[in-house]
C-alpha cells in the first residue's frame, strides 16, 4: 500500500493527500478524511463518520490540504507546459 504524500491533523481528525496517476499518465491528487476514537475496549479505531463537533476541525484540515495541493499543483502544470513546448519544437 502506498503512503500519502502529506497528512494534516486537527484533534482526532486526519486528512491525507494522495497522489494518483491516470491511465494517460496525468498526475492528480485525492484526499481522504477520517476520525480516530477509542472503542469500548479502549482500543484506537478509525471511522469516516464525523460528529457535529468534528466539522470545524475537518474544515480546517481540509483547507490545509487544499492549500498544500494548490501550492504544489503549479509545478506540475509548469512541467506539462515545458513538455508541450519541447514536443512542438
Amino acid at each position: 500500500m502506498s503512503l500519502p504524500k502529506k497528512k494534516f491533523s486537527v484533534g482526532a481528525i486526519q486528512v491525507a493527500v494522495w497522489e494518483n496517476e491516470s491511465k494517460d499518465g496525468n498526475k492528480f491528487s485525492t484526499v481522504s478524511i477520517d476520525r480516530s476514537y477509542k472503542d469500548k475496549k479502549d482500543e484506537w479505531k478509525k471511522t469516516t463518520s464525523l460528529r457535529q463537533a468534528d466539522l470545524p476541525k475537518a474544515v480546517l484540515a481540509l483547507q490545509k490540504a487544499y492549500e498544500w495541493i494548490s501550492l504544489k499543483e503549479p509545478e506540475i502544470g509548469e512541467k506539462k507546459e515545458q513538455m508541450l513546448a519541447t514536443a512542438v519544437a
